[in-house]
C-alpha cells in the first residue's frame, strides 16, 4: 500500500470516525500529467472491482481501460464533453465502465448499473489506498464511445473515470481550481435516512 501525500488528504466530517480510505477519498480535477499508473496498481484496481458483489453473482459490468499515451485513452479523452475535456487528458488512466444490461440471449441484468456501481466504489476505494485518486464522469459521448469500441446495445457506458496522482489546485483554470478547493459537503444522514429503528 502507497502512503498518500499528506497535502492531498481531504479528510470528510464525518458524524462518526469512518475507515480512512473512505473518508480521505475525494474526486480531484488536477492530475499530474508525468505520474504513471503501473501494470500492478491498474491490475489491483481491476481486481478490486472484479471482486465487488453482484447480484445472484452475475458480474454485469465490463471495463474499456486506457493508459496516458495510447490509442485506447485519446479516444476516450475525445469523447469526453464540457469542461471533462479540459482535465481528464492529464490523469494516467482513464476507465470505461459498462452495464451489461442484458444477456446475449435477451434476458434483462435488472441490476446491471447498480452491480457495476458497486464495483467502482471498490475501484476507488482500492485507488487511494494505492495512492491514486480517482474522478468519476457522466459527462461523455455515450454513442461515440459505443461507436469507438464496438459495443453492442446490451453493454451500455455508464461512466467515465479518471484515475491518477492529484496535482496542485493551481494547474486548473481559474474556474475548475475554485471548485477544486471548495469544502467538501454531503446531505446529513437526517436527510438521507427515511427510517431508521
Amino acid at each position: 500500500m502507497t502512503i498518500t501525500d499528506q497535502s492531498t488528504v481531504r479528510t470528510s466530517e464525518t458524524a462518526v470516525p469512518i475507515v480512512g480510505l473512505l473518508s480521505e477519498r475525494w474526486s480531484p480535477r488536477s492530475y499530474d500529467p508525468s505520474a504513471t499508473i503501473s501494470d500492478e496498481q491498474l491490475t489491483a484496481l481491476l481486481e478490486a472491482a472484479r471482486w465487488a458483489p453482484s447480484a445472484a453473482n452475475l458480474q454485469p459490468r465490463r471495463f474499456v481501460v486506457g493508459r496516458r499515451g495510447t490509442a485506447t485513452f485519446e479516444t476516450i479523452l475525445k469523447n469526453l464533453v464540457g469542461f471533462n475535456s479540459a482535465w481528464a487528458g492529464n490523469a494516467a488512466a482513464l476507465v470505461v465502465a459498462i452495464a451489461e444490461t442484458s444477456t446475449e440471449e435477451g434476458d434483462e441484468r435488472r441490476w446491471a448499473e447498480y452491480d457495476l456501481g458497486a464495483a467502482l466504489s471498490a475501484l476507488s476505494v482500492q485507488a487511494h489506498a494505492e495512492g491514486l485518486h480517482t474522478h468519476q464522469m457522466g459527462g461523455f459521448e455515450v454513442d461515440g464511445i459505443r461507436a469507438a469500441f464496438e459495443l453492442p446495445e446490451r453493454l451500455v457506458p455508464v461512466t467515465v473515470t479518471a484515475v491518477g496522482v492529484v496535482d496542485s489546485a493551481d494547474k486548473l483554470p481559474e474556474q475548475l481550481a475554485e471548485r477544486e478547493t471548495l469544502p467538501r459537503t454531503r446531505l446529513s444522514l437526517d436527510e438521507l435516512v427515511l427510517v431508521r429503528d
